[in-house]
This record gives structure tokens, C-alpha cells and sequence, in this order.
């Protein structure tokens, strides 16, 4: 029989600290709790190391010098975990039910065809209802086997999924590389996914589910703001440069990337804003490349993994 894998919660925060109080308390919680717990802090200002490392000493706490976003902050994280079997990704504003890993993992033992790549939770907001934020991409034109495959397990097929909880596997992770730090926020973990999915399977599991405690209920079409430049600047450095989505994908969520927009601007209250989020966005994502991953990490004194060590 074979040993249990190993699962490693990896748990980005940044000025949360109340919040990634509430997630850790949840983490520490489950049914089967995860093996270790890493949480990289991106330089918060609110007393969230000195929260942790009171009420929560045997997490392992990355204290980063500066803030690197989202993208950074779980390419830190993912470098440090990669030596678990499975890496569990969490925002800080989310608090898994203490059946959350337990059901991740026994969807992940059910799937017929070996184990799936990644495993994502059911993200709800606070009122219980399905949060839009967070609705994995159900795969388009998955056969019949493999939607047959994903019900024996109590799951749906899914093409991308999102940081709030998901399960990957750091095989996969070592494979084909750690999010692309440079992105800083928004679409990081659709690249993330769709590039490990890519030519593999990924399931959303409904027993699995985590509250995701964000401010407003919304989609991702709320109006940003001047954080629309990510949006615009990130999108095209993903149709441009990655290679998560095969020509055919590109071409379907670049058309749904456009109505998106459209309803973004459709709902704003200061347009003007995101009409300069958008030209400085589509200036840097079609004259400019997203940095080197390893070079970034350095930069924030985390060692990153084999193949980027190379890098400049």
C-alpha cells in the first residue's frame, strides 16, 4: 500500500491580518488537516507576521521585503512547498469547511484514469450563494469518457481554475513551471492552470467547499479601477506568450475577454479611468515580456526551484 501523499497549504497575505487569523484557524480545523502550512507574507503593515508567528507557531512563515502581488507571492510560496506531493493554493480571505482537504483529496483518489492534476473547491461568499469571482472554466468539448470519469468521482471536467483552493500536484508544478511572478495580480492562476491543465485533466469537486470573504459579491466584470491596467496588461501577455491555451482557446476566451470589457465599462462609474488603465495596459502587454520568475524571486530572497535557476 502506499504512503498518503503529502499536502502543503501554501496561503498568500497581504494587510489581512484578521482575516488570515480566521483562514489559518480554518486550516488548522480540518478533517484532515494538511501536513504543513506555508503562508509568505507580501510585506503587510498590519502586524500580520507578529499575528502568526503568536497564534500560530508551527506554520512556516516567509516574510517577503516587499510586496510582489499575488503572482509572486505563490510563486514564493510554490518554491518553498515543492518538495510536499501536493501543494494546496488559498487566498487569506479564505475559509475552507473543515471537510475542504479531505474531500479535495478523496475526489482526487475516486477519479477514474489515475489521479488528476489539479482539484478545485466549490467558492461560495458569505451568504452561502456560488461566488461568480471564483467559477471555474468548465473544459469546452470534453468527451464523453472523461465527463463520464469526473461524475464517478462527484466532479465536473474544468480547463482553469482559480488561487482560492485548489489542489495541484507538484510533479506537474516542477514540470511545467511556477506562476509567472511578473504578473503581480489578476490572471496569474488562469495562466497558472490552463498551462498545467493543458493536455491533462482538471475537476471541480462540489463536496469540497471554502468561503471566500470578499468585500462585495461580484464577478469579475466589478468595475477595478485603475487595477484594470493588470487586467488589460496581463491578458495580452497571456494570448501573446503563454503557453496554457492551444491557438483554437486563444481565440474563444480572447472573444469572451471582449464582452467582459465591454461590461466592465458598461458598469463604471469613472470610465476615464479605465480607458487610461486600458491604452497603459495595452501598450505594456504588446511592447513589453513579463520578467524572469527566478530572477523576481531572488530579488525577494526565496531560492527558486531547478529550472529557474538560471535565470537573469
Amino acid at each position: 500500500m502506499s504512503a498518503a501523499p503529502t499536502v502543503a497549504a501554501v496561503v498568500v497575505t497581504f494587510d489581512r491580518r484578521d482575516l488570515l487569523e480566521e483562514a489559518l484557524t480554518a486550516l488548522g480545523a480540518q478533517t484532515r488537516p494538511p501536513d504543513r502550512i506555508v503562508v509568505v507574507d507580501n510585506a503587510s503593515r498590519d502586524g500580520t507576521a507578529a499575528m502568526v508567528r503568536d497564534r500560530f507557531p508551527g506554520v512556516e512563515l516567509r516574510e517577503l521585503p516587499r510586496n510582489v502581488g499575488g503572482a509572486g507571492g505563490f510563486g514564493a510560496g510554490m518554491a518553498l512547498a515543492l518538495d510536499s506531493d501536493l501543494l494546496w493554493l488559498l487566498d487569506d480571505d479564505t475559509v475552507p469547511e473543515p471537510g475542504a482537504l479531505r474531500a479535495l483529496l478523496d475526489a482526487r483518489d475516486r477519479a477514474a484514469g489515475g489521479p488528476p492534476t489539479l482539484v478545485a473547491s466549490r467558492v461560495v461568499w458569505t451568504d452561502g450563494r456560488d461566488h461568480p469571482m471564483n467559477t471555474p472554466r468548465a473544459k469546452p468539448r470534453a468527451s464523453a469518457a472523461e465527463t463520464e470519469a469526473a461524475r464517478a468521482a462527484g466532479c465536473v471536467p474544468i480547463r482553469s481554475a482559480s488561487f482560492v483552493s485548489v489542489l495541484v500536484d507538484a510533479a506537474a508544478v516542477r514540470e511545467r513551471g511556477l506562476p509567472v511572478a511578473d504578473y503581480f495580480l489578476w490572471n496569474d492562476d488562469f495562466e497558472f492552470t490552463t498551462r498545467l491543465l493543458r493536455g491533462r485533466r482538471g475537476l471541480l469537486c462540489p463536496a469540497s467547499v471554502v468561503v471566500h470573504k470578499t468585500r462585495a459579491f461580484g464577478g469579475t466584470e466589478t468595475d477595478p479601477g485603475d487595477r484594470f491596467f493588470y487586467e488589460v496588461r496581463n491578458k495580452i501577455w497571456l494570448f501573446t506568450g503563454s503557453r496554457g491555451l492551444a491557438p483554437p482557446e486563444r481565440v474563444l476566451y480572447a472573444g469572451s475577454t471582449a464582452r467582459r470589457w465591454a461590461r466592465t465599462f458598461a458598469a463604471s462609474e469613472d470610465r476615464a479611468v479605465l480607458r487610461r488603465a486600458l491604452v497603459r495596459g495595452v501598450r505594456q502587454g504588446l511592447f513589453t515580456r513579463p520578467r524572469p520568475t527566478g530572477a523576481l524571486l531572488r530579488e525577494v530572497g526565496v531560492e527558486p526551484p531547478g529550472p529557474y535557476r538560471s535565470s537573469r
